[in-house]
């Protein structure tokens, strides 16, 4: 099987899912799969959009610098990295383009590809090193040139202050474009000793965690369930002031979330609550929009200046890990509630 020719093997003689497809008025909708296919992913209905079977999926990473549907529609040769869906997985599909507008989606097993798992596309990733490490970086030479000139070794406060910032977005972007999260899952891990770890290792000064229930224990990799946690309330703490009294990042005056916090009128409350099989994070924010909700995991996607857009994505990483569920939503006070399912 190869790029630009049709496929002469009937679809049945491979091993793994394959589906045909066909452009049809701009949309590729399926023509025939396999039975290694139908077993996976259950027979589609004719003429199904083939985008239906990405959406399966929370987790769709592509080799190209497009999005699926119009690699498909050009017929490129590209593959995507599929995690986080209900039917098996992870996968890495191929797209093989074929005669005209058809083509086909060929799906191997992840784990045969063990250097693309998880690795986003590039531009976010360059975009944090290019733009979101040089602003710290930024900060720490103007307090450094300040210190020199003026002796106030009150500056060096700022200077260790953007070299944390620094290696946070480091240990983030390495956490992101290195292969797939690896675990070290241990028995009976405490959800609710990992949340107050992490709330204690967090900016949290202004910010208010209340532990809403007795939380459950679970088999996890005890350091990355702490991980999502710090993630989760750092998003909460840093997105916590009402729209209109957000303030900026990194700014050589005052580049600190307690600097920041204190000048808002009010103070972010982070509950943590238990689920029937899982818990749930909620604040008291102003929330997520809900057409933003599709793409907020996205790496290098942020609303706020001096963001990496790679918390929240780290988030969706350990639980796809994990084998579990993620859901975002409303929270009852109007802001965001994050649930994971086991």
């Amino acid at each position: 099987m190869t790029d630009g020719t049709s496929m002469a093997i009937p679809l049945d003689e491979f091993r793994v899912p394959v589906v045909a497809y066909a452009v049809t008025n701009g949309e590729p909708r399926i023509t025939a799969t396999n039975g290694a296919f139908e077993s996976v992913f259950e027979s589609p209905s004719p003429e199904t959009p083939v985008t239906a079977i990405f959406e399966r999926f929370s987790l769709v990473n592509s080799t190209g610098d497009e999005n699926p549907v119009t690699h498909l529609i050009r017929g490129d040769s590209v593959g995507m990295y599929l995690d986080g869906g209900g039917s098996g997985g992870p996968f890495f599909a191929r797209i093989l383009s074929s005669d005209g507008d058809t083509g086909y989606v060929v799906f191997r097993d992840a784990n045969e590809f063990p250097g693309i798992a998880c690795t986003p596309a590039v531009e976010p990733v360059s975009s944090v090193i290019s733009h979101d490490l040089r602003n710290p970086l930024d900060v720490a030479k103007a307090h450094l040139r300040a210190a020199r000139e003026t002796g106030d070794t009150e500056h060096f406060e700022a200077v260790a202050d953007a070299h944390e910032r620094m290696e946070r977005i480091i240990r983030d972007v390495l956490t992101i474009s290195r292969d797939r999260t690896v675990l070290d899952p241990t028995g009976n891990v405490s959800i609710e000793a990992a949340a107050k770890d992490a709330w204690q290792s967090v900016d949290t000064e202004y910010a208010t965690l209340d532990v809403a229930d007795t939380l459950p224990t679970a088999t996890a990799d005890s350091g990355r369930v702490q991980r999502l946690f710090e993630n989760l309330f750092r998003n909460a703490v840093e997105h916590g002031a009402t729209a209109d009294q957000t303030l900026s990042d990194d700014s050589a005056g005052s580049d600190s979330t307690s600097s920041r916090a204190a000048n808002s009128a009010r103070a972010v409350t982070v509950t943590v609550g238990a689920l029937e099989n899982g818990f749930y994070v909620a604040d008291d924010g102003p929330g997520i929009p809900a057409g933003e909700r599709a793409v907020v995991f996205e790496p290098g996607y942020s609303t706020r200046e001096g963001g990496t857009g790679l918390g929240l994505a780290i988030v969706e990483r350990i639980v796809v890990a994990h084998g579990w569920e993620l859901t975002l939503t409303t929270a009852a006070n109007g802001g965001t509630r994050v649930e994971v399912w086991f």
